[in-house]
């Protein structure tokens, strides 16, 4: 029940402080970050700050599932990277 209630109240802070200071920092923030086909205006101004709330709040709470769910990500990204390549290798295309 701790848990449950130190992530609610993590979550509830992010979002706060990142609808708050959308303008300054936390736009531009996430425009230097992501692509520029994703990039983010004021109608995506609350789908991101939720997103970066719960992210927050779960890494707050539970910090070893996130680095864990990162690695296979990342893991699983370098073998498509690496696998697309060799599958277009040796396809024939005629």
């Amino acid at each position: 029940m701790t848990e449950i209630v130190i992530w609610l109240m993590a979550f509830a802070l992010i979002l706060f402080f990142s609808l708050k200071k959308w303008e300054t920092a936390v736009s531009a923030g996430l425009n230097k970050v992501i692509p520029r086909v994703i990039k983010s205006g004021d109608e995506n101004r609350w789908i991101w700050s939720v997103a970066l709330a719960v992210l927050g709040a779960t890494t707050l709470v539970r910090p070893v599932d996130i680095l864990l769910t990162s690695i296979i990500l990342g893991l699983i990204g370098l073998l498509v990277w690496k696998l697309v390549p060799w599958a277009m290798g040796r396809a024939s295309f005629h």
